[in-house]
């Protein structure tokens, strides 16, 4: 069975620092970051806030999302945000507690 990935995006806030990564456990790996437990990176800068996040049935597709994602220009990832989270809203009570990372 092939292990499913989620690439996502956390903001220190709206138009903020930008941190996009890869990972086969989004619940987990959200928390980590806002508990400081990841990397220096968002902690140092309060990238904590969790903006967008998309589902992928294997983990092979979704580092190549998360790839493509870092090359952007920033404005290309604000406009996807903008796009599904128009109010910049924090998913992570959307994930908390949810299946994602168990399916």
């Amino acid at each position: 069975m092939e292990k499913s990935g989620y690439v996502y995006i956390l903001a220190s806030r709206r138009n903020g620092t930008l941190y996009t990564g890869v990972t086969s456990d989004l619940v987990q790996r959200v928390w980590q970051h806002r508990n400081g437990i990841s990397g220096r990176f968002t902690e140092r800068y309060g990238v904590k806030t969790l903006v967008h996040f998309e589902i992928f049935s294997n983990v092979e597709d979704a580092i190549r999302r998360e790839k493509a994602i870092k090359k952007w220009y920033r404005k290309w990832k604000l406009d996807l945000i903008e796009h599904h989270n128009p109010g910049w809203r924090d998913l992570w009570p959307d994930i908390a507690g949810s299946p994602l990372s168990r399916g």
